[in-house]
This record gives structure tokens, C-alpha cells and sequence, in this order.
């Protein structure tokens, strides 16, 4: 489990260390509020994994202003088969708005991946990886992130069924 959050920390182009000094610590906490994290024994949780299962609590892997509003945007992952299945790792998209307050954007099982394309008010396309070989690339649209295609390494795919 540690080796596959290390990569999912690759795959947002951040580490968490530098994540983590990028926000002030109320800022960190109302981010994990606002993806649906509590604070459980000093880590962040948004999954009730059962006692002794391989857990990796929330941690920022990303922190940065993805959209161009001049306001930062944090991925938020946690690790756990237990409430993620065999992708193993979920993530959360958090933005704060022009006052203090932080709002969930995206929540999903699965690795976001930023990509260079962009959707609706400069909103990076994500391209959600996980088991396989064919991951869902979606686009904000105004009001939410959608499915436009699949791809695998930047090529058309068509997921199995």
C-alpha cells in the first residue's frame, strides 16, 4: 500500500511534504473538512477501514491554483482496499472560494492525473487512473466534472465492459 500511494504522489506531479507547507494549518484542516475528512488520532479519515486492515490515512498531495482563479485547489488521497476496491487509493478535489471557505469539487476511487487540457473556466482536464489498462479522462463543464473519453499513455481506449 505505501509503494502505490508513493506513486499516486508521482502521478500529481507533488510530494506531500511540499504539499503540506504550501497551506497554513487552518487552511489544511478545512480542506480535509470540506472533502469529507475528520480527525481521528492525529490522521485525517474520510474511510472507516476496520481495526488492523492496510490503511493509509488522507495526506495533500497536491496543492496548487489548477484553474487560474489566483485561489489554490488541493488533491486530497487516502489508501484503503477496504472503502476504495482493488484501485485502492481515492482523492478528493478541494478549492478555496474568494472567502475562507474551501468546496469539494470531485471525489472518486481511483489516482488523478492533471492533465494540460482544459474545460469549462480553465479547470484542468483529470484523467482517473486505477486497475487496468483503459482510465476515464473528465472534464469540468460549468458546474461538474464528466466523462469525455478514455485513454491509456494519451491513447484512445474503450474500457471493458
Amino acid at each position: 500500500m505505501r509503494l502505490f500511494v508513493a506513486i499516486v504522489a508521482s502521478a500529481v506531479l507533488a510530494t506531500p511534504a511540499w504539499a503540506q507547507a504550501q497551506l497554513s494549518s487552518a487552511d489544511r484542516a478545512a480542506a480535509f473538512r470540506a472533502a469529507g475528512f475528520r480527525q481521528v488520532g492525529g490522521q485525517w479519515r474520510s474511510c472507516d477501514a476496520p481495526q488492523g486492515s492496510v490503511y493509509e490515512p488522507g495526506k495533500i498531495e497536491l496543492v496548487q491554483d489548477l484553474n487560474g482563479d489566483g485561489r489554490p485547489e488541493a488533491i486530497i488521497t487516502e489508501g484503503s482496499s477496504f472503502c476504495y476496491g482493488g484501485d485502492e487509493v481515492g482523492f478528493s478535489l478541494v478549492s478555496k472560494g474568494a472567502g475562507a471557505s474551501w468546496t469539494r469539487i470531485l471525489s472518486s476511487a481511483g489516482i488523478a492525473r492533471v492533465l494540460k487540457t482544459r474545460g469549462a473556466n480553465g479547470w484542468p482536464d483529470l484523467e482517473i487512473g486505477g486497475q487496468g489498462f483503459c482510465f476515464p479522462v473528465q472534464r469540468w463543464n460549468g458546474t461538474e466534472y464528466r466523462t469525455i473519453r478514455f485513454q491509456y499513455e494519451g491513447k484512445p481506449c474503450k474500457p471493458p465492459r
